[in-house]
């Protein structure tokens, strides 16, 4: 019998490094993973879902994402500014948010403003211009859209290097400024906006438009002037080259168009009827004491009005009176248009006399 000792169980041979290391390496990436599973589940959860209403943001030029998402935070839109920072970096757009006004709401998700921030999808306004709009009315519809104030537009409006510009033929933009509806990103500088209006003028008035100018002998300037008095004449497009054709045959006989809107372009704002001591009012667009076209237009006409300037009815119309229907009845005569007064028209005395021929 042997006195060695009996032979033990095999030592076990020690766990491999990668194994040994395996729970610190789990825990790493549960580290890593979890904040970043939750940056991105917060990318896609708005601030307050139930907030519907739009705040106004202005991004300025030369701001980096840091001061951009530390305002969004500021004005109630974003929950981690800090995270929104990240994300935009992680996402190679730290350096493409755009300037502009926007508007965002609490109920957005962060990953919609960052969309509209790298694609410039800034706030804009629409303002419609109606026929027959004045200077006046434009730049106070451009203010009631949030475009600017009313007295920056009327200020270059009236400036001779945006006249110029704009190949406006007098000494304002009055006539120039298509009527239309438009569309601007907000902050969009005035002087923009009207030259964009009097550029829709120019494209509207094509070769055919021009020729005819031409053919008449007359500056485009005139013909806006005569289509903006036919524009504030009458409202029915069936009547505007009848219109039209009175003012031409007055203006080759030499009499006085005596039109009445002329005069309330030239007189401050009326809160009453026109009365019959205006129509002495000294001005050269009062049109009863001057004869001739007016020194520009006093509106702005649609395309059908400069149409019928440039194409007048082929008819020898002297005279029109307004008729109780809203359209006007024609005459050859003043015997004919006293009639036409007498079966249409019932007046206060102390307003404009229209039996003036």
């Amino acid at each position: 019998m042997s006195d060695a000792p009996a032979p033990g169980p095999p030592e076990t041979a020690p766990p491999p490094a990668w194994r040994r290391r395996a729970p610190v390496l789990v825990l790493a990436l549960l580290a890593v993973s979890a904040p970043a599973a939750y940056l991105r589940r917060d990318f896609d959860r708005p601030l307050d879902p139930a907030r519907q209403g739009l705040l106004l943001v202005r991004v300025h030029p030369g701001k980096g994402v840091r001061q951009i998402s530390g305002e969004l935070g500021a004005q109630g839109l974003l929950r981690y500014p800090l995270a929104f920072q990240l994300q935009a970096r992680l996402r190679g757009g730290a350096r493409g948010l755009r300037a502009g006004h926007y508007e965002f709401s609490p109920s957005m998700t962060p990953r919609a403003i960052y969309r509209a921030l790298i694609e410039g999808r800034v706030a804009q306004r629409t303002v419609t211009i109606p026929e027959g709009y004045s200077l006046r009315e434009i730049a106070e519809a451009a203010e009631r859209a949030g475009l600017g104030p009313r007295e920056a537009f009327l200020e270059i409006a009236r400036d001779p290097a945006v006249v110029a510009r704009a190949e406006a033929g007098g000494g304002s933009l009055e006539g120039y400024l298509f009527p239309d509806t438009y569309r601007f990103p907000l902050g969009t500088p005035p002087r923009d906006i009207l030259l964009a209006m009097a550029q829709n003028l120019n494209r509207k008035l094509g070769p055919g438009h021009r020729e005819r100018v031409e053919r008449l002998g007359l500056s485009l300037h005139q013909v806006l002037t005569l289509a903006s008095i036919v524009e504030k004449e009458t409202p029915l497009a069936s009547e505007r080259p009848l219109v039209a054709a009175v003012f031409w045959n007055r203006l080759k006989k030499k009499m006085p168009l005596q039109s009445d809107p002329t005069v309330l372009y030239a007189l401050p704002r009326l809160d009453r009827p026109l009365l019959r001591r205006d129509l002495g009012y000294g001005s050269p667009y009062n049109t009863y004491v001057r004869r001739g076209l007016p020194p520009g237009p006093i509106a702005s006409p649609g395309l059908a009005s400069i149409e019928a300037a440039l194409h007048p009815a082929d008819v020898d119309y002297l005279y029109f009176v307004a008729t109780r229907t809203g359209g006007h009845a024609f005459s050859r005569t003043y015997q004919e248009h006293l009639a036409a007064i007498a079966r249409h028209q019932a007046r206060p005395k102390e307003t404009v006399d229209p039996t003036l021929p």
